[in-house]
């Protein structure tokens, strides 16, 4: 066995480090991969032996089996330190000058996980299943602690172990809510970092942390080289500490996992080239509830601990009573401890002082010295207020305060205690500053002076925390009998799943912004697939230039592509993406986004040029010969497709980037002014097509007037196709759809040149060879499904409506049960042909301008994937007076038996067991649907609804889900917002719905509380709504003639990836960073972050397409692409700034990296790796 396969216990990732690995031996992958399968445990599985005997056990065990290897190993060890300490070079590669050495991870006994579908399940002390199951949401009055109880302790506690307190001043700075981000900056932000350099410069005792970069590389622009070097000065002292470190805090529900590594990675990378600093710590004390997703992608970025604080308070107060607030976070699928993150969480209603000195914020917030007279805050509500401290009432202050103290430090195991001091905006004077820090020395220096006390205090940094709290564990033991806990760190309990829906107080559930501002969260989606799909573009460009002229596209738009990153980046905050900003300041990150969308697309249209040889001379004033397809006009406008102008005898060229890994054969539409047209491919070779009227949500006028051709496409993996919209020549025509229309659709003349007849039964259908569809024609909804060959499935299709009374951005307070709005009449028109056939369905309503119409299509291709799901858009209007206080939902009966238990996706990274409880009202048993939602039933059928924008989702009857599409709220909810949602635009939200039987026996969701992954054709359609295809249509038409054209086509991979694998970014994270002829080659442009995705077996494994590779197989690096040289390959972290032997157990294996570069990605990874690429010679 080669020495490899001993490096990954020794790694500072444990054992995840050695599943990062290149591995040159398939055979040894499998060998792993079958001692993985004995080794998983369920959930609730625990050794019979203790924690502390297994590892020894463990480890004597590997020491005999190992030895010649270790003493090897060893010796290596000994000859590569003496080459560091005296040697002229160090391997160290650690890319941060100021930070701390990092604490060495503990070793894990680690082998590579099962095969491609097989996730192990963790084995763990506490799941959020098991605490929804346990507590009772009885909400008692606690007293002081209204959501805790009376607390108390002996006194005798800190005897042994004095309490050490670490008051930790921090401010929060929200990137936009009530103000955009640049009022706040020039109001309060710059004079917080201001204040800060100065304050914290008069004293090294006094601490600080910070965590936006928004705001930072805002404020650095601004200041003068003195501030800059003191403000790094202090970070290298270990007086100011970078938590965090993303672009924002960003929302932990909505966002997708490809933005949150790109924000974090945006921060942490200016961060690093900035100051020099790498952050390891995280704090997130203002999102609404918390996913396990942020906690593996903080893991995989090098981060050993991280901080929360809203999440459920009974849950709260459940983890509390078992001294449990602190915990070892891990993912449900991580049987080997790879993924274990440190977890603190606060334990009371809020981050503010009243709420984080103790259990009684009436005592605490008089220890807010912000709050006294003359500063802009308010008062303290409960009526006592901070007093200056003075040596007259020292002793009597620290009595009250340390009481609190004590009574906090009860609540965790240690006696190592964290003491936020700060709130939204705070120290904006250098007065508030000084107020805070001089009143808090002299309580410290009493408490430090008075060794009775026990306890000793200081300001302290996350890191000063975190550190000092490891290093007790180190020595004393909290472990509890029988507890799983972690290599990680001991004496904390292990965790598994996520903090979903968030209630601060009573029947108050934060469920309301999964879907407030639904437009924009469809925007922001837009948004990173353009952005991912221009970033692969302008990597491949980059790739294969190697000219100084070359550069103009790039150097020219190197700037727009750096801001793009940053809109979005700012979007992901947490009053962003969530749609719990003020109206205006929604305009703000909509304007963003938009002139960002700009920008690419135009950037894209060049650069389809470049790569398909049309013209190599491009710069930002060169014009395109390209339009993109889809434009929208203003920030807030639906996108309009561009309608290409057909003239007699004539070519319009058409070209289709696939932003995907494997080649798609899909069916596309373009719209066109005349029916007439034929469809050629790149070789000029006639394809069938088919066309038909464009429709739209207009009452009196559904017909538009102009046409939609559609037609199969072959697109390369992350390649160009041509096609050509022609008229005349020798092709066949497309052929015209079939029309039938309702009764009460006869005002509505038949579009010419089609042939429309009325429909006569109650019932219409549509159809493909895989599966037909029933509609109610009174009604115009779906009744029912049939696949081939099976029986009918209902589907019963409600559009229904929530009345509310007290809803706001945040949350959702619905008044009864939501009421069906559809009514018998409504246009109702079916369209059918060769390629598509659809129904449209403008619903009579109470109101004459009804708020919903929507399409429901099935396709047919050969080779492709699209006859497999039902495509549904709803066309979305909550607009007018008349809609206030209402919340609009489409429901989904179906006859699937799921005891109301369902799984949602988590930031479309990996899904999460629901399941609906009565003791919860409606609004708590909504959960965030940021991509998918599924049901499955006894006998193995599973219905499943994909979505292309973050929205909410419930099951709260048997076999019924539902989808809220959009919300409109007159009144505020109380959580500071200070206004309604009643900005709301007319949006499409586009869904793929699957219904699959299982092929193999299957387990019982209502026995088994672990999360069922999607099937792999579930992952690929999903893949399909959340990165189409990319369309640009030439302005200039080229006329006719016998002539063709030569093909246009541009394929860069060598062969598609497995299906499971997926690329999620492919860039170059600074293009311009050196002078083209001037990039050192020991510094890798290109960055590829990979993910092998986990997918459930027991349905159909070849996605039922042409899917003929998995990702069991090793993928070679250096043979990924076609015509390029992948060269000095490096694991990396996913935030591309960690790659030294001690984190990353890669820096010994460069050497077969290169020879090699054969990589296998264990299931549910996200892998990165840097790289750099040339032309093959």
């Amino acid at each position: 066995m080669p020495i490899s396969s001993y490096i990954g216990s020794r790694s500072r990732g444990g054992g995840w480090a050695r599943s990062f690995l290149p591995t040159t031996t398939p055979s040894a992958v499998s060998s792993a991969a079958s001692s993985s399968v004995t080794s998983s445990t369920a959930v609730n599985s625990k050794s019979k032996l203790p924690r502390k005997i297994r590892r020894r056990t463990l480890l004597r065990d590997f020491i005999w089996a190992h030895f010649f290897t270790i003493c090897l190993s060893l010796s290596l060890l000994l000859f590569v330190a003496a080459l560091v300490r005296f040697g002229p070079f160090s391997l160290s590669s650690s890319t941060s000058r100021f930070s701390r050495s990092a604490r060495p991870r503990k070793p894990v006994p680690r082998k590579l996980p099962a095969s491609n579908d097989v996730v192990s399940a963790a084995s763990v002390d506490i799941t959020t299943k098991e605490l929804y199951d346990k507590i009772e949401f009885l909400d008692v009055d606690g007293g002081a602690w209204k959501q805790g109880w009376m607390v108390t302790y002996k006194g005798n506690e800190w005897n042994h172990e004095k309490l050490k307190i670490f008051v930790v001043p921090h401010s929060h700075n929200d990137p936009g809510w009530r103000l955009t981000v640049e009022e706040y900056y020039d109001r309060q932000s710059r004079h917080i970092l201001d204040t800060i350099v100065e304050s914290l410069s008069r004293d090294s005792r006094r601490k600080f942390i910070w965590e936006e970069m928004s705001y930072l590389e805002r404020w650095w622009r601004d200041s003068s080289k003195a501030k800059r070097e003191a403000f790094k000065k202090l970070v290298k002292k270990g007086q100011l500490e970078i938590v965090g470190g993303g672009w924002v805090m960003n929302d932990e529900a909505n966002s997708h996992y490809y933005a949150i590594i790109h924000q974090m990675t945006e921060g942490n990378m200016w961060l690093n080239e900035t100051i020099g600093v790498v952050p390891r710590n995280a704090w997130a004390i203002d999102p609404f509830g918390y996913s396990p997703t942020m906690a593996y992608l903080f893991r995989r970025m090098g981060f050993e601990n991280m901080l929360i604080q809203r999440t459920h308070y009974e849950l709260k107060k459940e983890l509390a009573l078992h001294k449990n607030l602190e915990f070892i976070w891990r993912q449900n699928w991580d049987a080997m401890e790879t993924t274990d993150i440190f977890v603190h969480m606060m334990p009371f209603y809020s981050y503010d002082v009243p709420h984080t000195c103790g259990p009684d914020p009436a005592i605490c917030c008089q220890f807010d010295f912000a709050r006294t007279r003359g500063f802009i805050y308010e008062l303290c509500p409960w009526g006592h207020h901070p007093v200056e401290t003075t040596p007259e009432i020292v002793q009597h202050r620290v009595e009250m305060l340390l009481d609190q103290y004590r009574k906090k430090s009860t609540l965790y195991r240690t006696n190592t205690l964290l003491v936020p001091l700060g709130d939204d905006f705070r120290y904006v004077s250098l007065d508030e500053a000084e107020a805070q820090f001089r009143n808090y020395q002299m309580l410290f220096d009493y408490i430090n002076s008075n060794p009775s006390l026990n306890a000793e205090a200081k300001f302290g940094t996350l890191d000063d925390y975190f550190q000092t709290l490891r290093d007790e564990a180190d020595r004393v033991n909290y472990s509890l009998p029988g507890e799983i806990g972690s290599a990680e760190i001991e004496g904390f309990p292990s965790l598994s799943g996520d903090f979903f829906t968030y209630a601060d107080r009573k029947h108050d559930y934060w469920s309301g912004y999964y879907v407030s501002r639904p437009f924009f969260k469809a925007v922001d989606r837009v948004l990173e697939h353009t952005l991912r799909a221009s970033e692969m573009l302008m990597a491949l460009i980059l790739g294969r230039c190697h000219r100084i002229m070359c550069e103009k596209l790039m150097t020219s738009y190197a700037y727009r592509l750096v801001a793009a990153r940053r809109n979005l980046a700012l979007f992901q905050h947490h009053d962003g993406v969530t749609g719990t900003a003020k109206t205006h300041v929604v305009k703000d990150y909509g304007t963003r986004m938009h002139t960002s969308l700009t920008d690419l697309q135009l950037f894209m249209s060049k650069a389809i040029e470049v790569l398909l040889g049309i013209r190599f001379e491009k710069s930002e004033q060169s014009p395109s010969q390209f339009d993109p397809e889809q434009v929208r006009a203003k920030y807030d406008a639906q996108p309009v497709r561009k309608g290409v102008i057909v003239q007699e005898g004539s070519a319009t060229s058409v070209v289709i980037f696939n932003p995907l890994e494997q080649t798609r054969n899909e069916v596309v539409m373009v719209v066109v002014d005349r029916p007439d047209v034929s469809i050629l491919d790149t070789n000029w070779t006639c394809i069938e097509s088919q066309v038909s009227p464009e429709m739209q949500h207009k009452r009196g006028q559904i017909f538009t007037g102009r046409h939609r051709v559609h037609f199969q496409a072959s697109v390369p993996s992350m390649g160009l196709e041509m096609y050509y919209i022609v008229h005349g020549g020798h092709c066949e025509k497309a052929k015209l759809a079939d029309l039938k229309v309702s009764a009460n659709s006869d005002s509505q003349p038949c579009p010419a040149p089609y042939a429309c007849s009325k429909i006569e039964e109650d019932v219409a259908v549509i159809q493909n060879h895989r599966q037909s569809l029933g509609f109610d024609v009174k009604l115009g909804l779906l009744l029912r499904v049939t696949n081939q060959g099976g029986s009918p499935r209902n589907i019963s299709e409600e559009i229904s409506i929530y009345n509310s009374e007290g809803s706001g951005a945040y949350l959702f307070k619905p008044v009864g049960a939501a009421r069906k709005i559809v009514q018998a009449g409504g246009h109702f028109v079916v369209t059918t042909g060769p390629m598509m056939q659809e129904v449209y369905s403008y619903p009579w309503t109470e109101w004459y301008e009804a708020p919903i119409s929507h399409s429901t299509r099935v396709y047919s291709g050969a080779n492709g994937i699209q006859e497999f799901y039902i495509e549904k858009e709803y066309h979305v209007e909550l607009v007018g007076e008349q809609f206030n206080d209402k919340e609009l939902i489409v429901r989904y009966k179906t006859d699937i038996d799921n005891n109301r238990i369902f799984y949602t996706d988590l930031n479309g990274f990996q899904m999460s067991r629901r399941e609906t409880y009565d003791k919860i009202p409606v609004q708590g048993n909504y959960y965030p649907m940021p991509s998918l939602a599924f049901m499955q039933g006894l006998d193995g059928h599973r219905f499943s609804v994909h979505s292309r924008q973050s929205l909410g989702v419930a099951s709260l009857e048997n076999g019924w889900l539902e989808i809220m599409l959009d919300r409109r709220l007159s009144s505020d909810d109380g959580r500071g917002l200070g206004q309604g949602v009643i900005d709301n635009r007319a949006m499409n939200v586009g869904f793929h719905i699957l219904l699959e039987s299982n092929v193999s026996s299957t387990s019982d969701p209502r026995s088994n509380p672990l999360p069922l992954n999607p099937s792999l054709l579930s992952h690929s359609i999903g893949a399909l709504l959340n990165y189409p295809l990319h369309l640009f249509i030439a302005k200039k038409a080229q006329e006719l003639s016998r002539q063709s054209p030569p093909p246009r086509f541009f394929s860069p991979l060598a062969s598609p990836l497995p299906c499971d694998l997926h690329i999620v970014d492919f860039k170059v994270p600074r293009a311009m960073k050196y002078p083209f002829s001037e990039y050192p080659v020991e510094d890798p442009r290109f960055a590829l972050l990979l993910q092998r995705r986990g997918w459930d077996s027991s349905y159909c494994p070849t996605a039922r397409s042409q899917c003929t590779r998995l990702a069991d197989e090793p993928v070679n690096l250096f043979s990924l692409f076609r015509d390029l040289e992948v060269m000095n390959v490096r694991a990396a972290s996913l935030n591309l700034l960690h790659d030294d032997p001690e984190m990353l157990g890669y820096s010994e294996l460069s050497g077969d990296v290169i020879q090699e570069g054969h990589v296998v990605i264990p299931p549910m990874e996200v892998q990165a790796y840097r790289f750099e690429l040339r032309p093959h010679e």
